[in-house]
């Protein structure tokens, strides 16, 4: 059974861009878009792209893996997010197998496994926010 619940893994799966907050060497956020993919597999989120190893996000997951990472969108029947808060993971090949914006001349991705999910506008209308802790 997934942490996730079945609207928060539509929407994971119906979009490729979200935003991910890292913290920085001097202790500042870092906040950038970047392409995703929702690994039901391993029941988290992947994240990579062009160069990702030589990125500051990549250095500043390997000195400290807290993140948060949010999808989001507005339309004319509302806004929809998911804000996944967890601890990213850094592996340093094998990016290009899960998905192709993950360039294999740089393999180098995240995973980030949850621990804290709040989602709005998924699984009822409007800003009713469906927010849990998870293990």
């Amino acid at each position: 059974m997934s942490v996730f619940s079945d609207a928060e893994i539509a929407y994971l799966q119906s979009k490729t861009m979200g935003r991910l907050a890292s913290i920085g060497a001097d202790g500042r956020p870092h906040l950038i878009p970047l392409t995703y993919h929702f690994n039901a597999e391993e029941d988290a989120i992947d994240l990579g792209g062009v160069d990702f190893g030589n990125t500051k996000k990549w250095r500043d997951m390997l000195q400290n893996p807290r993140v948060a990472f949010l999808v989001d969108d507005a339309s004319p029947d509302g806004a929809h997010a998911i804000e996944i808060r967890g601890d990213a993971e850094p592996h340093f090949r094998g990016g290009e197998s899960i998905n192709p914006r993950f360039p294999n001349f740089k393999p180098e991705f995240v995973r980030v496994r949850p621990h804290r999910i709040v989602s709005w506008g998924l699984e009822t209308a409007g800003f009713l926010p469906h927010a849990r802790n998870v293990t």
